[in-house]
């Protein structure tokens, strides 16, 4: 049976001061993941809230949803936007994606 179990043999010492050199490279993936995709996206989300908590009466937006119209009230949690004449429809603040330049949705 000694065929399925393969003999363990003792190794030889390693370098004195491998424990830095071992987790080296795990540090350094890590740094670069942090700043490939975690940093930008930290700053994509600040940047929306700061959006998002600028939005006033008249400002054009466009949804998450593809929903472009102009504001015309704004609460806590939603805002009111007119999307056709006589037609209005209260929206998440947070699914606002974009705010277009003035007279954007006129020139439609």
């Amino acid at each position: 049976m000694d065929f399925f179990i393969s003999p363990a043999y003792a190794q030889a010492a390693g370098p004195a001061g491998g424990g830095l050199f071992t987790f080296l490279p795990l540090i350094l993936m890590f740094a670069v993941m942090y700043f490939l995709f975690i940093r930008p996206q930290q700053k994509r989300v600040k940047e929306h809230a700061a959006m998002v908590g600028a939005l006033k009466k008249g400002d054009e937006v466009v949804t998450t949803g593809g929903l472009g119209g102009t504001v015309t009230q704004v609460h806590d949690a939603f805002l009111t936007m007119r999307v056709a004449e006589n037609v209005e429809v209260n929206v998440q603040k947070q699914a606002v994606a974009t705010l277009l330049p003035k007279s954007t949705l006129k020139n439609l």
